[in-house]
């Protein structure tokens, strides 16, 4: 049963990791990690996640503390700036622009802090 409850957890978590892709609001890299502990006790599952390679990039450099390669933080921030602006654009509403600013320029930063290789001892991740 608990294998069956972590499983389908996993998979949640994992969807709104996917969903995290394409919605800026939704962090992707903590789905993705919380799947992978989910799927611990699954080597199958773990396995097959870490075919992909986007996924496996996220877990692997989150695991040996890497950062982001300069490609993934470009496309992160293009994305998420590029759909906060298409969002800003569509609603026309003053409070939208500046509530989608304000976290647009915080997980900017979360995303720029990510890209930072960590030194062993430092704290974050």
């Amino acid at each position: 049963m608990k294998i069956i409850l972590f499983t389908g957890l996993g998979f949640l978590f994992l969807a709104l990791g996917a969903i995290g892709l394409f919605l800026p609001l939704l962090p992707t890299t903590p789905f993705v990690l919380l799947s992978a502990a989910c799927f611990s006790g699954s080597p199958r599952f773990r396995s097959r996640i870490m075919k992909i390679g986007f996924f496996r990039e996220h877990m692997e450099n989150y695991s040996k503390r890497n950062g982001l390669s300069k490609k993934t933080t470009a496309i992160s921030l293009v994305f998420l700036w590029g759909m906060l602006l298409l969002s800003m654009l569509l609603l026309r509403r003053e409070w939208t622009f500046v509530l989608l600013s304000a976290v647009g320029a915080a997980v900017s930063v979360h995303i720029l802090w990510m890209a930072r290789k960590k030194r062993n001892g430092e704290c974050g991740g």
